[in-house]
């Protein structure tokens, strides 16, 4: 007979004894066993509306990165191989470590950060990355390389401009206006700090910060002209025609982010990074950049007439003091005194005299004589322009046709390329004789190895090292050192050359490089 509250007993008891057997199950697997550790909450703490002005300030420095990056580039410059000297650093701000005079002459190999310009591979950076250079090689993001070729450099106000042969179309960097750029905005700084010859391993840094200070004039143009001209009493005075007026910001820069752009949050270039203020050749707080309009317009120059052509008004001056200010009855203390006029220049023509004050060029406002040097930088000579000045206590306007600087041949050009195929390359190589081979821990002596492979080339970047004998180049096998010349003459530039190479264990590994074009 059917018993209902026996039936319920039974499939409590079932329910019951399946329940038990469960978790002895699960604990068996571990599924009950407590949480180790703190519990981790992943809910937020503030909600999005009230964190929304720094998410959308976020949000636009990623924006403007990821446009922005693609068109930075690194690039490598080779030097020949000279006497090594304590001041061997072109810029000192951005001068990486000095090195040892007594280390013996080698081709030097040093680097920075440039920025495209066009579609069809221009690109602007220091003059001093690229000075004196036998071979730039250039970096571009998607980790292509290029051989570059200047096309001028301007030592006066550290800026030059090369240029790749690229099959496709690349990305560029716009340009603004640096003289809209306020003191307090944000800007952001794009390069590759901490160059190594062997490669980058900090490639495409981006930095955010403000513009601290505008119009800083530090003197380190002055001191590289002096170096580079001041023993010839021809062009002594060329020191006097550098342009600093620089950009300062506190986006962190350091040695290898020379060259490379200072941008606004509208993605524009508004500067260039060229140096750093500090002890320690790493930034210290302070970093300047060449204001965008100046090096626009020696841009321009250099590539329409391969060199700079800069107009000159002929007067020497200082800055406005406050003394100068309530003497000459100025509404501020802003402009430059006129100290001295050129016999037979533009300003003396003009009729500008010794204690005039300059305040205006073309209505735009002068402030001091870096600013002024500028303004006038933006014309070319035979440019008829309007000079704003006090004098006697009242504004006058006086009309200038501006002359040209005895410098405008001062530019720089790739210094001769290398000749011998496997310098090209970046290696030297001997005959594996029987000291070498016991050395370099061989079984028998025979055959050529590496001797040297120079800092930053492409053979040191592709990993060739001293000490590997090199057993064939291009599927030919190789058996003196002729043998290596006679196979890298014949690999055009841009090709990519392929070497077998052996340890000292006898394990053989492939290494494929690309030919340098010199």
């Amino acid at each position: 007979m059917y018993d209902p509250l026996r039936a319920k007993a039974k499939v409590a008891l079932y329910t019951g004894t399946a329940f038990i057997i469960g978790i002895g199950l699960a604990a068996g697997l571990g599924w009950t066993q407590a949480q180790v550790g703190p519990v981790i909450d992943e809910k937020p703490i503030l909600s999005a509306e009230m964190v929304k002005p720094a998410q959308d300030l976020s949000d636009a420095f990623t924006h403007i990165a990821d446009v922005i990056t693609p068109a930075v580039v690194r690039i490598q410059s080779r030097r020949p191989a000279s006497p090594r000297t304590a001041e061997d650093s072109p810029l000192r701000f951005f001068g990486g470590p000095q090195p040892d005079p007594q280390d013996p002459p080698e081709p030097d190999y040093s680097g920075g950060s440039g920025f495209i310009i066009s579609a069809d591979g221009y690109i602007m950076t220091n003059h001093h990355v690229v000075r004196d250079a036998d071979q730039i090689t250039v970096y571009l993001h998607d980790r292509r390389y290029f051989e570059a070729h200047v096309i001028g450099g301007d030592p006066f106000t550290d800026v030059a401009v090369i240029k790749i042969d690229v099959p496709d179309k690349l990305a560029y960097l716009p340009f603004g206006d640096s003289d809209d750029v306020q003191v307090g905005q944000w800007v952001l700084a794009v390069g590759n700090p901490g160059f190594g010859g062997g490669g980058n391993q900090l490639d495409y840094t981006v930095t955010q910060g403000i513009v601290s200070a505008r119009g800083r004039g530090l003197n380190i143009l002055r001191e590289e002209l002096n170096r580079q001209f001041g023993a010839d009493p021809a062009t002594q005075s060329f020191a006097n025609y550098a342009i600093e007026d620089f950009i300062q910001t506190d986006a962190v820069t350091n040695p290898g982010n020379s060259g490379g752009p200072m941008v606004n949050l509208r993605g524009q270039t508004v500067g260039i990074n060229s140096a750093i203020a500090t002890t320690s050749n790493y930034w210290q707080g302070y970093g300047f950049a060449i204001p965008i309009n100046i090096a626009r317009h020696v841009m321009e120059d250099i590539v329409a007439y391969g060199q700079v052509r800069r107009p000159l008004i002929g007067v020497a001056m200082n800055d406005v003091t406050p003394e100068d200010a309530d003497l000459y009855g100025l509404p501020s203390v802003s402009g430059v005194v006129v100290q001295m006029v050129t016999p037979r220049g533009p300003a003396e023509g003009a009729g500008i005299r010794a204690g005039d004050v300059i305040t205006a060029v073309e209505g735009k406002a002068v402030g001091y004589s870096g600013q002024l040097q500028q303004r006038i930088a933006e014309h070319h000579p035979g440019d008829r322009i309007t000079l704003t000045l006090y004098r006697d206590r009242k504004i006058v306007q006086v009309p200038v046709q501006l002359g040209e600087a005895p410098i405008n041949a001062a530019t720089t050009r790739a210094a001769a390329p290398a000749q011998v195929a496997e310098e090209r390359l970046g290696i030297q190589v001997d005959v594996l004789n029987a000291e070498a081979a016991q050395a370099l821990g061989y079984a028998r002596p025979g055959g050529v190895v590496i001797s040297g492979v120079a800092p930053g080339s492409a053979a040191e970047q592709r990993g060739l090292g001293r000490g590997l004998k090199v057993v064939k180049i291009d599927g030919k096998d190789v058996v003196r050192p002729e043998d290596v010349r006679a196979a890298l003459d014949a690999v055009p530039a841009g090709r990519i050359v392929s070497l077998v190479v052996e340890s000292p264990m006898g394990d053989q590994r492939i290494y494929n490089v690309r030919m340098p074009t010199r």
